[in-house]
């Protein structure tokens, strides 16, 4: 006779349920975006909740050939925050998933 059979089955499939919802949220999460700017709006940088850079928009007065250093100082400061934001993104949208718990290696 197996006691708690029953406690397991039921853990095993709200696993699975859980594994389930977290592949769609990964989906939708691929296709929602974040934005961040830098220099006043003059850079901005979008990426989507696989962390991929989607656009990088740059205004024409950004452009100085004799300052490339601030321009290339912009692009960085934007692409880590929207990083950073469509990392924020997916850990928020997950934790719904998850409760919290947090699981290595999926966000």
């Amino acid at each position: 006779m197996m006691l708690g059979g029953g406690n397991m089955n039921k853990m095993m499939k709200q696993v699975q349920k859980m594994q389930q919802d977290m592949a769609k949220m990964q989906e939708e999460l691929a296709t929602r975006t974040v934005e961040s700017t830098a220099g006043g709006g003059v850079v901005k940088v979008v990426a989507n909740g696989r962390q991929e850079l989607i656009s990088i928009e740059l205004k024409p007065e950004v452009v100085d050939p004799d300052d490339i250093e601030m321009l290339q100082d912009l692009i960085l400061a934007a692409t880590n925050d929207a990083l950073r934001k469509s990392q924020d993104m997916v850990s928020a949208e997950m934790s719904k998933i998850t409760g919290g718990l947090k699981v290595p290696g999926l966000f």
